[in-house]
């Protein structure tokens, strides 16, 4: 099986600009890239199911080049329901920069930025090298701008398309870049570019886009309690990224391991059948958690997370070091109390009772841990000398209920 047929498959490919795409990429060599705006410090899960593709091409034998845009971001890419917020150029550069050195980490691409070939055009030349070649019937009949005409597109977001075509006109003069890979949410800009090439250069280029990563209801994968899952460890632990991967729908998790892993067909559907017959052993979820964060950040940062969840769920708390705890109970909301607080008025405070007749009972009942043993001590008060690293205590109660205190 060649890497177009793998890319079908794991259902990687939606658009194709043209029938050569096939041969194209099962005999390898083509120079490619794939772009993002720097909107952000860190790429987040949705970039890593786009830029996976990238790392499956080079590893079939082609060369990728990512280009993060520090000229277009100052633009905005249109978004099919509201106008982006502008960044300052300040943000746009420190996002840049992060974003480049995470890349290069990751996925050792080369890194190139748009601002370096958009910034000394002045506006005449733009309009004679570059707007003379496109036709405004062509660019309203784009998806994304033929949506937002009735809400309204001001000419900034418009032009866009004619920037992100121009990056692929000067990488094809300049770095002998013949294709474009992006989401489907591109496809408008990617033929804009193809065009462009064509009609500036009577050459021909090609480009085809991947679908978008979503949950069963459609919406954009990557996101928890409507957090984003950043790529930085410091910004997404992973412990976080293990749970999110944990609790993925058992009707996409399949799906995923197709856009988010290296495995191959044969252990993807050998999973397929363990997740139809047996969910609850959630075997598709953990290989695609092991698999995402190993790549990511390495088998230790992998081994660790699930050392985490297994010690929150059945063991000691104890056994995990003050970072770990951290990262376990980094979603619970911090109560601040004084060290000598009761127990009993403690456990009221924090909200996992109602009254001090209710968390009598439940002291009484063996229901409460503190810090990982059980309490049944009526008189049982926190001090802030037994808190692990003297700043955290965390009590569960019952079997999987748990409260972060600070002192």
């Amino acid at each position: 099986m060649g890497i177009y047929e793998d890319l079908v498959w794991r259902g990687l490919i939606k658009d194709e600009s043209s029938p050569e795409i096939r041969d194209l990429l099962n005999k390898g060599g083509v120079t490619f890239y794939i772009g993002t705006d720097p909107t952000g410090d860190s790429l987040h899960i949705g970039h890593f199911s786009s830029f996976l593709i990238s790392k499956r091409l080079k590893d079939a034998g082609h060369n990728p080049i990512l280009l993060v845009g520090g000229g277009t971001g100052l633009i905005g890419d249109p978004k099919p329901d509201a106008e982006r917020p502008m960044i300052t150029v300040e943000e746009v550069n420190h996002n840049f920069e992060c974003l480049k050195a995470q890349a290069e980490k990751i996925f050792g691409f080369e890194v190139v930025n748009n601002y370096d070939w958009l910034k000394d055009f002045s506006y005449i030349d733009w309009l004679r090298d570059v707007g003379k070649f496109f036709n405004i019937g062509y660019m309203l009949n784009k998806d994304i701008v033929r949506r937002r005409l009735d809400e309204g597109i001001t000419y900034t977001e418009f032009s866009y398309m004619t920037m992100q075509a121009y990056d692929f006109l000067h990488l094809y003069q300049n770095r002998g870049v013949t294709m474009q890979v992006a989401g489907q949410d591109q496809w408008g800009n990617i033929t804009a570019g193809i065009e462009l090439i064509r009609k500036k250069l009577g050459k021909e280029a090609y480009g085809f886009t991947m679908p978008l990563l979503t949950k069963s209801d459609g919406q954009k994968f990557g996101k928890t309690n409507g957090k984003a899952i950043w790529l930085d460890i410091n910004k997404t632990s992973a412990y976080e990224m293990y749970q999110f991967f944990i609790n993925s729908e058992d009707s996409k998790v399949i799906d995923y391991l197709k856009f988010l892993t290296f495995l191959p067909k044969e252990e993807i559907e050998r999973l397929e059948v363990s997740n139809n017959e047996h969910p609850e052993l959630r075997e598709a979820h953990k290989a695609l958690a092991r698999e995402v964060i190993t790549f990511l950040h390495g088998s230790e940062a992998y081994d660790s997370a699930v050392k985490i969840a297994e010690t929150f769920f059945k063991g000691n708390l104890k056994d995990l070091t003050y970072e770990e705890l951290k990262q376990g109970t980094a979603d619970l909301e911090r109560t601040k109390l004084e060290s000598g607080t009761p127990l009993i008025n403690a456990l009221v405070s924090i909200g996992a009772c109602k009254s001090n007749r209710e968390a009598r009972d439940l002291i009484k009942g063996s229901s409460i841990s503190v810090n990982g043993e059980k309490i049944t001590d009526m008189g049982y008060v926190l001090e802030q000398e037994n808190a692990f690293n003297k700043e955290l205590t965390i009590i569960k109660k019952g079997k999987k209920f748990y409260y972060a205190i600070e002192f």
